[in-house]
């Protein structure tokens, strides 16, 4: 089955990806992408949902990842 949503975790150095397929089962996606490999890893994928926590830098790489057909979605923590 496709993947059809990634998270990724944002970081310096190494992001973590998880993939999820159609039946919201994991998919394999490369669990630590250096940071010169993260747009190469996203455009190999099919137009897909990614989600990222909200930061500073998820606006520059959801615009990134535009380029290759994916919809990026920010997540924000709700106050408690």
């Amino acid at each position: 089955m496709a993947i059809v949503t990634v998270g990724i975790n944002l970081a310096k150095i190494l992001f973590a990806m998880h993939g999820v397929d159609e039946a919201g089962k994991p998919a394999p996606v490369r669990p630590e992408v250096p940071r010169a490999k993260l747009v190469e890893s996203i455009a190999n994928l099919s137009p897909c949902l990614i989600g990222m926590e909200a930061c500073s830098g998820a606006h520059r790489w959801a615009r990134e990842f535009a380029k290759y057909g994916q919809a990026a979605w920010e997540t924000r923590r709700r106050p408690d």
